[in-house]
């Protein structure tokens, strides 16, 4: 798995130089896969932190970290990278790439956040 993030295989071109290009040709469908994967990971963290931290809780915090995270994955691969979501198994997938995985560390970093805020 190393391999195919540093350096895609048709190309020669390191996927994370990829990641921040615009409209970039993904010949390995898997490692665009990849990368949305990575990149729910990390807004989970970060809507985690700062929903912790703002003290929201409940639904309006999960229901405000489901829809922010699976826009922001959408829109990096329609409109950033202009794929379409069909290539890669249609709008559902490309929604829950890495999303149960992402949704407990959203969870994980929310919870201890907001208690570390509460007893601060």
């Amino acid at each position: 798995m190393k391999a195919r993030l540093t350096v895609d295989s048709q190309e020669g071109i390191p996927v994370w130089q990829k990641i921040l290009r615009p409209a970039q040709q993904w010949e390995d469908k898997d490692d665009l896969l990849d990368v949305l994967y990575w990149l729910r990971q990390i807004l989970s963290i970060v809507f985690g932190v700062t929903m912790g931290l703002l003290q929201l809780t409940g639904f309006v915090a999960m229901t405000t970290y489901v829809a922010l995270t699976t826009a922001a994955v959408v829109v990096y691969v329609t409109l950033y990278q202009k794929v379409d979501t069909e290539e890669l198994g249609g709008l559902w997938e490309v929604a829950k790439e890495g999303f149960m995985s992402a949704y407990a560390l959203f969870l994980i970093s929310w919870i201890v956040f907001f208690t570390a805020a509460q007893d601060g």
